[in-house]
């Protein structure tokens, strides 16, 4: 399983596994419990023996108990694993209290994500969003001064407009740019992937299987106290009607060979050669499924089934991927 797809992070990156594992949920979500530790230890490692490299955390995943895990599941093979960071977001007892982007909390966030991994750089260093509340210019300018200290190697950035993709880009080679993105959720086709191709930054996508909604596996109606029940995705009519379109997925998917999940993973990897998933698992027994997701292929008939039935607005109601 060594020879796993590779992908290019920009037009001057480093080549990375087209595969990413996302260690968010490896730590406690919302208040929910923390996974097995050595469990989520072992699918890190075993995931870089497979050629899985890129893994993907945040400062304020589990208020830095992510970063020291992956620093743990890494320490004495750091050549074996490429680091994306995430910065920015507040968060006090669990709750979002929103985004520091200042350069000066840009400057103290690193230091402490550089202790908790054990490294001395980062691989890529982006954050999290952006909120107006600082310029662009001097968010990247900072992150941009960090690279020239030897303390970030390339830059990223996440779920960001066009024009701030691009604004960013013009301070400082932009690498990457991770964003959700799912046959379900469709809307950056129109301004924000047309802008990173035109840019040659690498695509990195999270919540390919649209939050649940593309597993199969989800109901109608969800439990009350489901979080999903949230958003208007999943509520009432919209999520039967949803749902009425995902057994146009689990169908292909029952023909092919394959669960829901694997094609949904499949059609984001089949949209070009700078689109990566970003896969979250915690457990050992997810990566054979999800690794090979990505050697499925699609006749022009099964993708044309697929990109009709969820054509950009198919799926009613809104996430939080839609603000």
């Amino acid at each position: 399983m060594k020879n796993i797809q590779k992908i290019k992070l920009g037009i001057n990156g480093p080549e990375v596994s087209k595969l990413g594992l996302g260690c968010m949920r490896m730590s406690s979500i919302w208040g929910g419990p923390t996974p097995d530790e050595n469990e989520s230890i072992a699918t890190i490692q075993q995931a870089l023996d497979n050629g899985i490299n890129f893994l993907n955390t945040g400062d304020f995943y589990g208020a830095g108990h992510n970063e020291m895990l992956v620093g743990r599941a890494i320490k004495g093979r750091r050549d074996d694993a490429f680091i994306s960071v995430k910065f920015g977001a507040i968060f006090h007892n669990g709750q979002w209290l929103g985004l520091d982007l200042r350069p000066i909390a840009i400057k103290n966030f690193i230091n402490y994500s550089l202790t908790r991994l054990g490294i001395e750089t980062i691989d890529l260093y982006q954050p999290c969003r952006m909120d107006g509340s600082v310029p662009v210019a001097d968010i990247i300018g900072t992150v941009a001064d960090l690279v020239k200290e030897g303390k970030v190697r390339y830059i990223g950035v996440s779920e960001i407009t066009a024009d701030q993709l691009r604004e960013a880009n013009n301070v400082y080679p932009i690498s990457a740019l991770e964003i959700g993105y799912s046959l379900a959720d469709r809307q950056i086709e129109k301004d924000l992937l047309p802008v990173a191709k035109e840019l040659g930054i690498a695509v990195v996508t999270f919540a390919n299987t649209a939050e649940g909604l593309l597993t199969g596996e989800m109901k109608a109606p969800l439990p009350e106290n489901d979080y999903h029940t949230h958003f208007s995705r999943f509520q009432g009519d919209n999520l039967v009607k949803n749902l009425q379109k995902v057994e146009v997925l689990k169908q292909l998917a029952k023909d092919k060979g394959f669960t829901p999940t694997q094609i949904a993973i499949a059609w984001v990897n089949a949209q070009g050669a700078e689109f990566m998933p970003l896969v979250s698992m915690s457990r050992r027994s997810r990566l054979p499924e999800n690794t090979a997701a990505m050697e499925i292929t699609f006749t022009p008939e099964e993708m044309n089934t697929l990109n009709t039935t969820f054509a950009p607005g198919a799926i009613l109601g809104g996430t939080y991927l839609q603000r």
